[in-house]
């Protein structure tokens, strides 16, 4: 997985329409997740995009998260998070000030009120998760 630096290095690069393409083909890149585990359980609520979030538990004890969306642009900013939070100890996931690595990419500025509302539900979800297992 590329590491979000290396993405928001790039991003500051480019310009326009250039970064919305950035951002969706991180969201291509993303693990699939299958569609039997898109239900209203791991529905993401609050997000018009509609985003389905599914964490699992390594042997090592690490957290896995699988997500997806049907929105590209909002997909790319779903990987932006998983980028800071995938296969790391729950201690860990619960240290890293995931919206102050989005900052950069100015999420806000993509997406509407409506689907700037998911990202942040998705981000909860994910620290429930990890002081669960903590």
């Amino acid at each position: 997985m590329t590491s979000i630096a290396d993405v928001r290095d790039e991003y500051l690069f480019l310009e326009g329409f250039d970064r919305i393409e950035l951002l969706i083909d991180q969201g291509k890149a993303l693990e699939p997740m299958p569609d039997a585990l898109k239900t209203d359980t791991t529905l993401v609520k609050g997000c018009t995009a509609e985003v389905w979030t599914y964490p699992t538990r390594n042997a090592d004890g690490t957290l896995h998260f699988l997500a997806d969306s049907k929105s590209g642009v909002v997909k790319g900013i779903i990987a932006l998070v998983l980028m800071t939070v995938q296969d790391k100890q729950p201690a860990d996931i619960l240290n890293v000030d995931v919206e102050e690595e989005l900052r950069p990419f100015e999420v806000s500025k993509h997406l509407s009120s409506k689907r700037t509302s998911g990202i942040p539900n998705m981000i909860a979800l994910i620290r429930e998760t990890a002081l669960r297992y903590a």
